[in-house]
């Protein structure tokens, strides 16, 4: 099997992580609590964990891109291990706080990389959610003393494992997970009260349909109503929908009992289609009066997504999109035995934005994540 070619990851490591754990301090929230942990002898050991983590990857060091955090935050970790990378910021101070691990994630975000790796605890995990939510793929690599969040390998390598699944070509979910904490006071008093934080877009190992038959296979027409589902779920009032060709994109016109050209990209609107058969500038005057994400799926055995049978959604239209949603069935997607999903718009620039690990909707609740290359 043909594999994939490369990643961009950032890293984020909460170098105080787990420090009371061995100190009996349940924890290690708070300024106060690390202040005790150092003065009991404790020892930082997220980077141990991380350590291990890329341990795990050494296979694959040629084929991965590391962007990080400055110091002690991801930059010592990767250069202990001879990784070069991009340092895009550092923390201001030797002690580090929740404020560094959210600055450093935004930058991160900002800087395009594919995914987050983190290493910490359930408070690195809030961290998170405050400052990227699920707008990009993360795992987190457990270093804490509470682990009760769903955003957490199983351990270090574990988290190593998945990475190197996306790497071979192995079709890699990712699906939103939960972030939980308990109140470590009332931890230390022998009481486990947990809240919700929020939720993370969370990369995991592969989670497999339902709907399949004996062989193991996807029944296609179940798995295409199970997408079609999920994107009518989510559709937005007054916002633009391109669909683009394909039987994919057809599912969610049929489930809504409206009309779709087979091989011409169409335009929905508040659960009606406003065009059919739209060209550039019809949907770029759209476009003028609503916010839009276009929905497309890949030329079965090829893999294009862009620049093969759907001209009509230009270079202008991919840039003035606010999203792009990406379809298939996993059984198309194996289709191409590892082959990364293309885009060829004519914009060499644009080509570039819009390579990486992208999410590919799969089912309801169901995405992968899938390379994309120019």
């Amino acid at each position: 099997m043909n594999s994939l070619s490369r990643v961009s990851i950032g890293l984020i490591v909460n170098p105080i992580a787990g420090i009371g754990g061995a100190v009996a301090l349940k924890g290690s929230d708070g300024e106060n609590t690390v202040q005790q942990a150092i003065e009991r002898g404790a020892i930082p050991r997220a980077a141990q964990r991380v350590g291990l983590f890329l341990d795990a990857l050494s296979s694959y060091s040629d084929r991965i891109d590391w962007f990080c955090w400055g110091g002690s935050m991801g930059e010592q970790s990767l250069r202990d291990h001879h990784l070069s990378c991009t340092v895009v910021g550092a923390a201001k101070g030797d002690v580090t706080h929740a404020s560094d691990t959210i600055q450093a994630a935004q930058a991160l975000k900002q800087a395009g990389v594919d995914m987050i790796v983190f290493a910490g605890g359930d408070g690195t995990a809030r961290d998170m959610v405050r400052a990227v939510g699920t707008s990009i793929p993360v795992l987190g690599i457990p270093a804490g003393v509470k682990i009760h969040s769903g955003v957490y390998a199983v351990h270090a390598r574990g988290a190593a494992e998945i990475i190197a699944k996306m790497l071979s070509s192995q079709l890699v979910s990712v699906g939103e997970m939960e972030v939980r904490d308990i109140d470590e006071e009332a931890f230390r008093n022998n009481r486990v009260q947990t809240t919700y934080f929020g939720e993370l877009l969370v990369t995991a190992e592969e989670r497999y349909l339902q709907h399949v038959k004996c062989s193991g296979r996807e029944v296609e027409a179940l798995a295409l109503q199970d997408i079609a589902a999920f994107i009518i779920e989510n559709l937005q009032s007054d916002h633009l929908y391109i669909l683009g060709p394909g039987t994919s994109t057809r599912a969610i016109t049929l489930e809504l009992g409206l009309p779709k050209t087979l091989l011409g990209v169409d335009l929905l609107l508040n659960g009606e289609i406003v065009q059919l058969d739209a060209t550039e500038q019809h949907i770029l005057e759209w476009m003028s009066q609503y916010p839009a994400t276009i929905v497309v799926t890949l030329i079965g055995g090829q893999g294009h997504i862009f620049g093969r049978g759907n001209h009509q959604i230009s270079p202008a239209v991919i840039r003035a999109a606010e999203d792009i949603t990406i379809v298939a069935t996993k059984s198309k997607i194996r289709e191409l035995q590892g082959r990364p999903l293309l885009v060829d718009t004519w914009d060499a620039d644009l080509n570039a934005q819009l390579k990486g690990f992208r999410k590919v909707v799969t089912g309801f609740e169901d995405s992968v994540l899938y390379a994309v290359e120019g």
